[in-house]
């Protein structure tokens, strides 16, 4: 009886393939420890607890827009008119709060609006509204995500430019600000709601049968139709998702800035979509990963940018980095699924 041994060469390829597949899951994750400990040496009120609630609340919108946009990628979507559509939620919600004095601008004086409960509630429908409309022409007129997304950020900022006519709207009452600066104990309000929306909806991805229909489809549209899967109402429902986190995160970007303007959100799509990809979430190929991966790349990305700044690194180098970084992740996650096939 002979015993077979594994060629060596096989034994060293498997050991490879397993450290990268290590690699691609915890590699985020990795970075961001590994940054956290240089900026902590490097920088010592970097660890500080001020400082790391003060970067929490700095990516908490981006955390939020980020949530929605892990739902539309999975699916193999995307979706770039989410920093429009956050302005015009922003303008509309901070209307329906001042009431029709509100669009005369920031000298109005002191309005009566309807009440913060509407006001969310505008913010919240103008996201949804913008969500289902582009849900529809992508799954059902099949136009290419990308297409109906990129009209939908000049409309949407269209539509914020002529709502304004240019004149931001501000002076909000305490009640409505308090969402945006107010503190729950050490705790940052804007920290509670995304940290709390991220557990839904890791949940919801991950222990429920919707969830699971979300990572269907993005693996394989065809077989998850045959499977008996409406996958038209799967795609238009993440966009819709989408459009919920775009008009919350409006209302909560103007309460924190205390003022709304058709301005706001210029570029989050780059800082929302790098978050998600750097977290593991397949721009290449729909179906695979998740809210705690992103939840993971908003935070890197939000302590990258904090301790470069408190090392007076200039915001234009601060840019090449991040770039560079998104080069690199989607480069990464091609690489780990060439070796896995």
């Amino acid at each position: 009886m002979t015993t077979q041994s594994v060629p060596q060469n096989t034994q060293s390829t498997r050991k490879k393939v397993d450290v990268l597949s290590v690699a691609g899951r915890y590699g985020a994750l990795i970075f961001l420890i590994v940054l956290c400990v240089i900026f902590a040496v490097l920088e010592p009120a970097f660890i500080s607890t001020r400082n790391i609630f003060n970067v929490i609340r700095q990516v908490s919108i981006y955390g939020m827009l980020a949530i929605g946009m892990t739902f539309v990628i999975l699916t193999g979507g995307i979706d770039l008119s989410i920093g429009s559509v956050l302005a015009l939620a922003g303008l509309v919600c901070a209307a329906v709060e001042k009431g029709s004095r509100g669009l005369l601008g920031a000298g109005a004086g002191e309005a009566h609006g309807f009440g913060l409960p509407a006001a969310v509630a505008a913010a919240i429908a103008v996201g949804l509204i913008a969500g289902a409309s582009q849900g529809l022409a992508v799954s059902r007129m099949k136009v290419p995500p990308f297409i109906v997304t990129l009209g939908g950020m000049s409309v949407f900022r269209g539509l914020a430019l002529v709502f304004s006519g240019g004149q931001p709207i501000s002076a909000f009452r305490a009640p409505y600000k308090f969402w945006g600066q107010g503190m729950i104990g050490p705790v940052p309000v804007p920290v509670i709601l995304f940290l709390a929306f991220a557990i839904i909806a890791y949940i919801v991805l991950r222990y429920t049968r919707y969830g699971r229909h979300i990572y269907a489809v993005g693996g394989n549209q065809e077989a998850a139709r045959l499977s008996g899967l409406n996958v038209s109402a799967l795609i238009l429902s993440v966009y819709v998702i989408m459009g919920f986190f775009a008009g919350l995160s409006g209302f909560v970007l103007s309460s924190r800035l205390n003022s709304a303007e058709q301005v706001a959100g210029v570029g989050y799509e780059l800082q929302v979509i790098a978050g998600v990809v750097i977290g593991g979430t397949s721009l290449t190929m729909g179906g695979e990963g998740g809210v705690f991966g992103t939840v993971v790349g908003i935070l890197l990305m939000g302590v990258l940018s904090n301790g470069l700044t408190l090392m007076n690194v200039s915001p234009y180098y601060q840019q090449i980095i991040v770039g560079l970084i998104i080069v690199f992740a989607v480069y990464f996650d091609q690489v780990v699924k060439q070796r896995r096939r």
